[in-house]
């Protein structure tokens, strides 16, 4: 399906196909697949060092064995099936460095991410699926979380040139690879960057703008501001073909919010409350009238019915505003092991069975920053954070302040990584079918559906 009227591009505050007619994105990210994330599979830490572990564990023909059966089975066309069923029509595919370079041959690209990246590519253009290409991880992490595959706390990606260089060569060859592909929608350059300095990201877009404007000017650049996507005083007046991508993650959606509307976090939050921060992440699309496209939105889910209901409650009026606001969106994510996906792993699936002794650990220590609460860590993380607060009063760390800071230390990484030996120790002894048969758990006929939230998604299609 390879309909040249497909390619899209930037018509005032829209976008709009070959032939004129408006076109708003609206579908899912697709993390988990390309870009593993803790919250999303179970492990703890980050994918590389989960990676190392199962390794060392399995050794390299067991390792291969699942990991190539996951890659095939966790996207298939019958995802891109599903997802257009629900009347949506993009999909953003988050991808790690690591599927197209190794860190000891930079500038050496590997065919065999470019052809995972095709195949997925191919699947939603046969069900009329545009795809966004997301660089969720750079090489020298272009944030300071663990989503960029960061063992650290640290964003290198901002002083090393030579990260940024293999980046700028990356997309070279991603933009020549797929320049006249019409149902890819556009190129993500950095997903969630957070340059703490605020001086080198504007560069930095220039850099990669004009290399791959060389290359090819008909794809739309979505360009995530600063912060995590919220920030966009580094851009002056807009590009041409250029769209910034606003992230807009709600507090009344995260892990440890309370009633909505209600209290989360000591702040009330309602829909007005909603609409505004809506409103200021937004406020340079409005300013430029370009078009505004939320990239990563979406609330955190318990499995507790009464309070997931609040969660909906919160969803319908993101995507109310967004509608009320003309803004495309991609919901963050399309499938997991059960906190955000619209479909996730069964809990009596092998893979969830397999790996139960570690989510209770990792839920006990809260070592998911983003898919578990603080609760049983309160009497290690209280004394830190009062002691810090009391000796560095000023102290504001990127991206979100002392508070974050701190939790992100504790929890993702002094807690975290000993946790992923656990994690590996569960695969120990298992054979090539054993592991394939794991990683099956994640094919669509073997998923469940979170059917309410499919519901909502229906009707704002």
């Amino acid at each position: 399906m390879h309909d040249a009227s497909a390619m899209i591009h930037v018509q005032g505050d829209r976008l709009v196909d070959e032939t004129g007619a408006v076109v708003t994105l609206k579908g899912f990210g697709l993390g988990g697949w390309m870009n593993l994330e803790n919250f999303i599979t179970g492990y703890p830490g980050t994918e590389d060092l989960q990676r190392r572990a199962l390794l060392g564990v399995l050794g390299q023909e067991v390792y291969d064995a699942f990991f190539d059966r996951f890659l095939d089975v966790f996207f298939t066309d019958d995802d891109a099936r599903y997802i257009a069923s629900l009347g949506l029509n993009c999909v953003r595919i988050a991808v790690n460095y690591r599927h197209f370079e190794d860190d000891d041959r930079p500038f050496e690209l590997k065919e065999s991410g470019f052809r995972l990246l095709d195949r997925a590519i191919e699947a939603c253009a046969r069900h009329g699926i545009y795809t966004v290409i997301d660089l969720h991880a750079a090489p020298g992490f272009q944030n300071q979380r663990w989503h960029s595959d960061n063992p650290t706390h640290r964003a290198f990606f901002w002083t090393h040139r030579q990260f940024q260089d293999r980046v700028v060569h990356l997309w070279e060859v991603l933009a020549d690879r797929y320049r006249d592909h019409p149902w890819v929608a556009g190129y993500n350059p950095l997903n969630e960057p957070s340059d703490a300095s605020d001086l080198a990201i504007g560069p930095f877009y220039q850099r990669v703008h004009d290399a791959i404007r060389a290359i090819d000017a008909r794809h739309v650049l979505f360009l995530d501001g600063n912060r995590h996507g919220t920030e966009f005083a580094m851009f002056a007046e807009p590009w041409a073909n250029a769209v910034y991508t606003l992230h807009d993650y709600a507090l009344a959606g995260f892990a440890d919010s309370g009633d909505y509307p209600g209290v989360s976090r000591g702040q009330q939050v309602d829909r007005s409350t909603l609409e505004a921060k809506f409103l200021e992440r937004s406020a340079y699309m409005r300013r430029t009238g370009t078009p505004i496209w939320v990239g990563e939105f979406g609330p955190v889910y318990s499995g507790d019915a009464a309070r997931d209901e609040h969660r909906y409650r919160v969803l319908r009026d993101q995507l109310d505003l967004y509608r009320e606001h003309g803004a495309g969106w991609s919901l963050w994510t399309y499938k997991d092991i059960g906190l955000q996906g619209v479909v996730h792993a069964a809990p009596n699936s092998l893979y969830l069975q397999r790996i139960a002794p570690v989510l209770a650990k990792k839920a006990r220590l809260g070592v998911d920053v983003w898919g578990s609460t603080d609760d049983g860590i309160r009497d290690l993380l209280e004394p830190i954070e009062r002691r810090v607060a009391k000796e560095y009063p000023d102290f504001d760390p990127a991206p979100f302040g002392q508070k974050q800071w701190v939790q992100m230390l504790v929890r993702h990484i002094l807690l975290a990584e000993p946790m992923v030996d656990d994690f590996a120790r569960l695969f120990a002894g298992l054979d090539a079918d054993q592991v394939r048969a794991l990683a099956d758990s994640f094919a669509l006929d073997r998923t469940v559906e979170r059917t309410p939230l499919a519901k909502i998604l229906r009707e704002h299609a």
